[in-house]
């Protein structure tokens, strides 16, 4: 079974609002077997358009990834991030193939 990821990147507007949200999440994210495999660090965006953190967490699969965003714990979270930071987030069910 393909795993699940969420993409997400971000423009933070507000440190200190945002700090509540950074914090709660691993908690979330754990209960639904979330881990960060990307979480800030260097980057360069070669073609289009950036936004200053960049963020991909890994799911055991697609429909986990999915029911983590819905979660009553992630929606009330959000409350911490919307009017702190502008984001895109992308959840996506990752490929499962040979690429040898």
């Amino acid at each position: 079974m393909a795993k699940g990821y969420w993409i997400a990147r971000a423009d933070v507007t507000n440190e200190e609002g945002y700090k509540p949200y950074v914090t709660a999440n691993p908690a979330i994210f754990k209960k639904f077997g979330g881990r960060f495999l990307v979480r800030g660090g260097k980057f360069e965006c070669p073609e289009g358009e950036s936004r200053s953190r960049n963020i991909v967490i890994e799911f055991p699969d697609y429909s986990t990834a999915l029911a983590c965003y819905h979660s009553p714990e992630y929606q009330a979270n959000m409350k911490h991030r919307l009017p702190n930071a502008v984001a895109d987030i992308v959840i996506i069910e990752g490929y499962e193939d040979s690429q040898a």
